[in-house]
């Protein structure tokens, strides 16, 4: 088994690619230890000191790790991964193939602006999710009001130095652009 590494554009993160699906559906995010409960593998990971975070997608996996050198962590991350997938343990305890909701997930926004919010959960899923998930992050529509969108951003973005100017640049404009009502984009 080979496991391919990516620099993202966060110095702190990693990206993963073992050559299989991770992932089949949605994407996780283990924030810290005591979110890892689910999966053994991300356990594993938070095991390694210097792991600071586990972000799981369709075929990749991306650790975030604290001022520690990556020189140090990679071989112990890569040693834990490849463990974990000729093992042929489950990702996931419960078997659960996607992120579950949570209170923090639910989507807000006035009636009045359905047919606006459509247009821009369709922009966020067609023309930037997948560049976010090339950085190995995620990006999810999570509210519109105000003429703001408000969006979570996961994975490598998460803290990321150029996120706010992937939000500014990036996303804001192109929203701008094909949606006239928004005038602002907002990170939760």
């Amino acid at each position: 088994m080979f496991i391919q590494t990516e620099v993202t554009p966060n110095p702190a993160t990693l990206k993963f690619l073992p050559g299989r699906t991770v992932l089949g559906k949605g994407t996780m995010e283990f924030t810290d230890p005591s979110t890892a409960g689910r999966s053994m593998l991300a356990v594993k990971l938070f095991a390694i000191h210097g792991v600071t975070g586990v972000f799981y997608g369709s075929d990749f996996i991306t650790v975030t790790k604290d001022n520690s050198d990556w020189q140090h962590l990679k071989p112990a991350i890569l040693g834990v991964i490849m463990e974990h997938y000729m093992s042929g343990a489950p990702l996931l305890t419960d078997g659960e193939g996607s992120e579950t909701n949570t209170d923090n997930d639910v989507e807000f926004f006035e009636e009045a602006d359905a047919e606006t919010v459509t247009l821009i959960k369709d922009l966020i899923e067609t023309r930037v999710r997948p560049g976010v998930a090339d950085d190995g992050g995620d990006i999810t529509f999570r509210g519109f009001k105000d003429g703001i969108v408000y969006v979570n951003m996961k994975g490598s973005c998460s803290g990321c130095p150029s996120s706010t100017v992937t939000l500014r640049n990036g996303i804001q404009n192109l929203l701008k652009h094909f949606v006239p009502e928004v005038v602002e984009v907002r990170p939760v």
